[in-house]
């Protein structure tokens, strides 16, 4: 590893953690939050700390991964990996540096259990894991329905092992460049309901993929951003996307930003939490 890039990389990181304490100092606990929406969302759903059914076995299947040191070769079509540079990686290192953390991906849970949403799209399936959240939050007979795009092939055959491990039947797994992909699917889901964005880290390929999938959104529509202070860049789109004319209200929990469309929101609000 060159000097340059070792330093780039520490100057990367300390930078992040000031970042994250600017945003401790900024971030509002449940006290400080009077939108009666967002309240009910913050102590009901983000905070909820209920040892959900489907975390378990998920979870189990993320500590396999985790010890797999089987290789495969990797096709970064989006910002790549801060941390792996090479195409060959072994299963575990993906695992480690690539998989959203269990806080998160059981916030997805939670998030499509209380929504509710019939059409749930998401940018960048890697292993599986954030997809099998999303899949196996499903409420009775309401069976959500997930569209998952993955760009790498050998990292969406994998994708499809876990998948199938948990029985997760509601998951269509698409592969493929998402400019291409997203051509011809938008027009066949046609409306969003849920849409997760996780699968480039790049600011204007993310403001390309908000507008495409605003294009289907409605009232009702949830998008979630992952690593909206991943970059500079990232940091740029989401100052955009919650500036967005149709966005009505949107909450920076630092490693995720979700966005809101609802018209019955009377002014824009921006909500900083404590997650």
């Amino acid at each position: 590893m060159s000097v340059s890039y070792t330093y780039l990389r520490l100057m990367s990181i300390i930078k992040k953690a000031f970042a994250y304490l600017n945003y401790l100092v900024r971030a509002k606990s449940e006290h400080g939050v009077h939108s009666p929406f967002v309240f009910e969302l913050f102590t009901n759903v983000i905070l909820n700390n209920e040892n959900y059914y489907s975390y378990g076995v998920i979870e189990d299947l993320r500590t396999g991964l985790l010890s797999d040191s089987s290789e495969i070769n990797v096709t970064d079509l989006g910002a790549g990996s801060a941390v792996l540079k090479s195409n060959k990686r072994r299963i575990s290192d993906i695992a480690r540096h690539s998989l959203m953390p269990a806080k998160y991906g059981q916030l997805l849970f939670r998030l499509v259990n209380y929504f509710q949403p019939q059409t749930v799209l998401e940018l960048g399936t890697s292993l599986g894991i954030t997809t099998l959240y999303m899949a196996l939050a499903n409420k009775g007979a309401n069976i959500v329905s997930i569209v998952s795009i993955e760009g790498c092939g050998e990292i969406s055959a994998r994708a499809i092992q876990n998948i199938e491990k948990l029985n997760a039947g509601n998951v269509n797994l698409v592969r493929g460049d998402f400019d291409v992909v997203l051509i011809d699917l938008l027009p066949k889901l046609k409306r969003l309901d849920f849409v997760l964005f996780d699968g480039n880290h790049r600011r204007d390929t993310t403001l390309s993929y908000f507008e495409r999938c605003l294009g289907f959104a409605h009232a009702d529509s949830i998008f979630v951003f992952d690593d909206i202070h991943w970059s500079d860049e990232m940091i740029e789109a989401w100052e955009i996307i919650k500036r967005h004319e149709r966005v009505t209200l949107s909450i920076d929990l630092f490693f995720m930003g979700i966005v809101f469309f609802r018209k019955e929101q009377q002014e824009k609000e921006h909500f900083v939490l404590r997650f």
